[in-house]
């Protein structure tokens, strides 16, 4: 996106207050911007951000940020659980942030989980409530817009157009100005969005291939091939221990999300809860209050009465769900392209004759199904108004993709080393560009075609290498069986690939901060759907669907549908 583009965008922006802040403000912010400071000293007193600030300066003496953080399972147990001499307080990317930047990273607390887990997100919502706040934190956008509407963060405007270096706003724009629309308010940028691949989301349903083969049974082509696929291994001893203890499908009590989520499952019956759609007049219709979403949960509905699912899934987190799957009582389930390295590489951990595969997801009719994709900006990092350098934060990020992805890059080291997985997550900041993922898979069936492995740098060279050992046979190789399944020649990128070539993502079609209605209502109406969905499910009359659009519009669904179109309105009216 040119330059002068960016700043018409953003002068709109300013006078609607519905910018993207991408380039510098004019300056007329009545002087509510707090001003940068430089690598060592306070604050100056008033005046613009320094014009020569270092985007990866160091400071001297050092500084310290404090922040909050969530440890999810993937980096306790494959991460932190393999490398010595790490932990999560003091690592290689704690170190590098100290060595190269001078900034120590101190965790006022940490929360084992996502973050998007209960623990933590109820532990932040009372840390923000009780306005003891951290130099850092990281929010989603309700908590982002909480924040600023009570004025306890900084204006990031001209410190991001000042610190952050060309290669993040590079990468931070790629997806298009709604991560920085979430993210501005009054005009105003008050968060660093934390952007990344939105692709990524797409979700594939993962097949014990060993099951399919023992059975006789083909890949899923429609909707009726996945519901007999789950009913044979529920019914016909895929596993062969003469026992009636296996399931088909995997799904949580949380229903949604990148691993045992329900997203790719509805989406066969043109089903798409949780994200916004266009309807033909131009108007946007909320998915989850769509009919097809009763045909799908019927579907689920038998499914259970059948014993195709685990009757215990209402009150199971993915934690106790991926137990099942290590144990082989499982054989689908719907999800990203990193299941394979968490939870379905623990099955093969167990059972090394075990096999899966990632596989498109199918429609009712066999033609192409439609993946959607929730807006994939769900992290903000704030900063609390007040803090001595609010730019460092700013830093963190510069520093980040410079190592995984610029000219000084050591992603081998940094990003996914031989010896772990997902060394990346270990830092504070995540952000990462948009189709890098896919990006990198062309660049290795590149090398399949033509066995040259000579060009490949960075963090294609440090998986080629894991498909190499992978491949040998050994005992080490073994274990990065779950990167094969994502970057091998029928890995699941193979699927992201057909996916974007034929034009099968389907975008959430609202990108802006939060209304008023939903910081006010959209957690109570989401648990609502959840626990009306699970319901129906177990078993009650599908009536209940019809019950609970008309709660959903009642109380405050209405609102928010008129608030998203009038929002969606204007920008539409954008230059």
């Amino acid at each position: 996106m040119n330059n002068s583009k960016v700043q018409a965008i953003l002068a709109w922006g300013l006078a609607i207050m519905l910018t993207a802040a991408l380039a510098a403000c004019d300056g007329n912010d009545g002087g509510g911007v707090h001003t940068a400071t430089g690598p060592s000293g306070p604050p100056p007193s008033g005046g613009a951000v320094k014009e020569s600030a270092d985007p990866l300066g160091k400071y001297d003496p050092p500084i310290e940020l404090t922040t909050v953080r969530n440890l999810s399972d993937i980096v306790e147990s494959n991460v932190l659980g393999v490398l010595k001499d790490e932990k999560f307080e003091d690592n290689r990317w704690s170190r590098l942030f100290f060595d190269r930047l001078g900034i120590q990273i101190k965790s006022n607390w940490v929360v084992k989980g996502n973050d998007t887990s209960d623990p933590y997100v109820q532990k932040l919502n009372v840390m923000l409530a009780s306005g003891d706040l951290p130099d850092v934190i990281p929010v989603n956008a309700t908590q982002l817009k909480q924040l600023a509407d009570r004025d306890q963060i900084e204006d990031m405007t001209d410190l991001y157009d000042t610190y952050a270096s060309p290669l993040l706003k590079e990468i931070l724009s790629e997806g298009g100005l709604g991560p920085f629309n979430a993210a501005t308010f009054g005009g105003k940028l008050m968060a660093v969005p934390q952007t990344g691949s939105a692709i990524e989301q797409a979700q594939f349903v993962w097949i014990r291939t060993d099951w399919l083969n023992r059975l006789g049974l083909k890949p899923p082509n429609t909707m009726d091939d996945v519901l007999a696929i789950s009913q044979a291994f529920a019914e016909r001893d895929p596993d062969g221990n003469h026992k009636n203890d296996t399931f088909g499908l995997a799904i949580t009590k949380d229903l949604w999300g990148g691993s045992m989520g329900l997203e790719g499952f509805m989406a066969g019956y043109g089903a798409y809860p949780n994200i916004w759609l266009e309807d033909p007049s131009g108007k946007l219709k909320y998915g989850s209050v769509q009919p097809e979403i009763k045909k799908a949960l019927q579907a689920l509905q038998t499914m259970y009465k059948n014993g195709e699912l685990d009757p215990e899934f209402g009150v199971k987190e993915g934690s106790k769900v991926s137990e099942t799957i290590a144990s082989g009582k499982i054989g689908m389930e719907y999800g990203q392209q990193w299941n394979s390295i968490w939870p379905l590489q623990l099955n093969i951990d167990r059972d090394p004759d075990a096999q899966w595969r990632a596989f498109p997801i199918v429609s009712e009719s066999g033609g192409p199904a439609k993946v959607p994709l929730k807006f994939s900006t769900t992290r903000f990092f704030a900063v609390r108004k007040g803090a001595a350098h609010p730019e460092a934060v700013i830093k963190l990020f510069n520093l980040h993709v410079e190592k995984n992805w610029g000219e000084t890059q050591e992603s081998e080291y940094y990003y996914a080393p031989p010896d772990a997985e997902s060394v990346w997550q270990l830092s504070l900041v995540q952000p990462a560009p948009t189709k890098k993922n896919l990006e990198l898979f062309r660049r290795l069936d590149e090398v399949r075609r033509t066995g040259d492995k000579s060009k490949l740098t960075g963090e294609a060279k440090a998986i080629q290498k894991k498909l190499d050992m992978y491949e040998s046979g050994s005992k080490e190789g073994f274990a990065l069986w779950g990167w094969e399944r994502i970057y091998g020649p029928d890995g699941a990128e193979r699927v992201v690939d057909q996916y974007d070539r034929d034009n099968q993502f389907l975008y959430d079609k609202f990108e802006g901060a939060p209304t008023a209605t939903m910081v006010e209502r959209q957690t109570t109406l989401d648990k609502m759907q959840n626990e009306v969905f699970v319901k129906i499910i177990l078993g009650a009359p599908l009536e209940e669907f019809d019950r609970f659009v008309e709660d959903w519009k009642k109380l405050g669904g209405e609102q928010i549908t008129k608030e998203v179109n009038d929002y969606f309105s204007i920008l539409n009216k954008r230059p």
